[in-house]
């Protein structure tokens, strides 16, 4: 086994961030182009997104198993990257499993006989008692629980699911989901129960209509003159679920799940664990069922414990405005952090050559000694909520931007092709914007300049950097992808990239220059020293790295969008 891995060890190295197809179509290919002359020891370590494992949805979000992936990945790929030095990050995903996970699976064949029956939440059953039954067969929290919830999409987050004695039950369903009637679900009702075409036709619209609704059909069903006992069986042969559906913590073989799948985790070769949407884990009548406290601690302290057994480090993953201050609350309980913040008071620093939120976060970083991992890009938005205040408590503190700053920064970055995601309450009503979807050389106007200043300042900020591989070699919005599957901005900044699109711009001064940044940050003995802030002119920037005798400094003109690198 390998030596331990201690939670101070996640500062240590520079992380490449990439699907394991992201670049040439698979890690053989990227493993080779890790060992070439330019990118060889420039990373330390490779954060492969969960499309590394079983998945059917949200690009590796929506788990089925965590068994490799082989038309991506194999255990002999995995091999070679540890030949190479490079350790890896892998996710958990806590909150939820894919519709077509055998739990899941397994629930809806065998329904109340089913060993997986408190795998998952039955709403019903989770709110009994605190709301009353609709005509559509969803209990509604009572008006005090429901507008505390939190949640991801318009609507309640429920998902109906069909059971193998004909009924319908509404489970919780925080994030994605799809629900599709195969057409041919109207000719087996035309045959089987003795109706023309237009009255199958109709009964089809309903019901899919009501599914997607959230509804149960069965009154519907009834509504046209229909037996739900006769129809409920042709609904289950042609129903097609997509979805990812909200796991139990209350439930004993959920930690038996967790502690089986970090022990597997472990066996890839994992050091860092990525802990994905824990914050929606713990669930409670009352609550906004978003960072419950103080359960959600007991619920991190546990699978930090799991994770030390296994010698791995835990990442929490978490988006909360900076008023909120759920970033201290992580750190102050001994966790590592990701820095949500950076991404946008870069854009907005170099825009506006307006430096001071940027400084102010730096020196936070140094005064509260965060520990943290950072970024420009990545597989999700650029967030921009995580920079304001908190709204419902303005006493808290005001946030790294003004709400009129970010809103203009969203305004810049949509004008330049940008695609806006919003958080929505349990009634459909748009609560708050939440991020830009757009690649980061968009973001920033397809600027080199602009790419390689915003690089410079990642690698002299403190923390971890991590490398989205799109951000390397200037990826751009891709509209098409983004367009495809409605609403599902994210993949603007996913493509793949080919093997002719790689080796076209692995030589470009963008692709270089960078690159002769992240192996100075990786390597030079100055950034394992101290940080100081060098007081100046408005619109200059100095950030100067000392240990003993090795030093190595930031010199930024904002006024000029440059930069120059000197060391010792």
């Amino acid at each position: 086994m390998d030596s331990p891995l201690n939670q101070n060890q996640i500062q240590k190295g520079i992380i490449l961030n990439a699907y394991p197809d992201s670049l040439g179509g698979s890690i053989s290919y990227l493993t080779r182009l890790l060992a070439e002359k330019n990118f060889s020891g420039v990373f330390q370590s490779l954060y492969l997104l969960p499309t590394v494992f079983h998945s059917d949805l949200d690009r590796g979000f929506s788990i089925i198993d965590y068994h490799l992936n082989e038309s991506f990945v194999t255990e002999e790929d995995l091999r070679q990257l540890k030949s190479l030095g490079i350790g890896l990050k892998l996710d958990i995903v806590l909150n939820h499993l894919s519709v077509g996970a055998p739990e899941f699976k397994d629930l809806i064949k065998h329904g109340d006989h089913s060993p997986y029956l408190d795998f998952f939440i039955d709403w019903n059953r989770f709110w009994e008692g605190y709301g009353t039954l609709n005509a559509q067969g969803v209990v509604i929290p009572k008006a005090e629980f429901k507008e505390k919830l939190f949640t991801r999409k318009p609507g309640l987050p429920i998902l109906q699911v069909p059971f193998p004695d004909n009924s319908f039950r509404p489970y919780w369903n925080t994030f994605y989901q799809k629900i599709t009637l195969a057409v041919p679900f109207i000719e087996d009702c035309r045959l089987e129960l003795n109706l023309d075409q237009e009255q199958s036709k109709a009964l089809f619209k309903t019901i899919e209509n009501e599914l997607i609704q959230g509804n149960n059909p069965s009154q519907a069903i009834e509504s046209l003159g229909h037996n739900v006992l006769e129809v409920v069986p042709i609904i289950r042969r042609h129903l097609h679920l997509l979805g990812q559906m909200d796991l139990n913590a209350e439930s004993a073989s959920v930690w038996k799940y967790y502690e089986d799948t970090l022990k597997k985790l472990r066996d890839y070769g994992g050091q860092i664990i990525r802990l994905d949407a824990f914050a929606y884990l713990h669930k409670a009548v009352g609550e906004s069922n978003f960072f419950n406290v103080p359960e959600t601690w007991q619920y991190l302290n546990r699978l930090q414990k799991m994770a030390q057994d296994l010698s791995l480090a835990v990442l929490p993953e978490i988006h909360a405005q900076y008023g909120k201050h759920l970033h201290d609350q992580v750190s102050a309980q001994g966790f590592p952090i990701y820095d949500f913040f950076l991404p946008g008071l870069i854009i907005h620093t170099i825009e506006n050559r307006d430096k001071a939120p940027l400084i102010k976060w730096a020196q936070e970083i140094l005064e509260k000694g965060f520990r943290l991992i950072n970024m420009l890009g990545c597989h999700d938005g650029i967030p921009l909520l995580d920079l304001d205040g908190d709204p419902e408590h303005p006493a808290s503190g005001d946030g790294l931007l003004s709400t009129n700053q970010i809103e203009a920064l969203i305004e810049k970055i949509v004008a330049r092709g940008g695609r806006i995601k919003n958080l929505f309450g349990p009634d459909g009503e748009k609560i708050a914007y939440y991020q830009v979807n757009a690649t980061y050389f968009s973001a920033l106007g397809e600027d080199t300049d602009k790419m390689l200043l915003a690089r410079a300042l990642q690698l002299f900020m403190p923390g971890t950097p991590q490398i989205w591989y799109l951000d390397l070699f200037g990826g751009t919005n891709d509209y098409v992808a983004a367009d495809t599957d409605q609403g599902n901005h994210k993949e603007i900044n996913r493509t793949n990239l080919t093997h002719d699109q790689i080796q076209e711009r692995i030589n470009s001064s963008l692709v270089l220059n960078q690159l002769e940044l992240i192996r100075l940050r990786g390597h030079h003995p100055a950034f394992n020293g101290q940080l100081e802030i060098i007081d100046t002119d408005v619109d200059l920037i100095e950030l100067r790295w000392t240990l003993a005798e090795d030093w190595a400094q930031l010199s930024v003109d904002l006024r000029q969008k440059s930069f120059s690198v000197t060391h010792s």
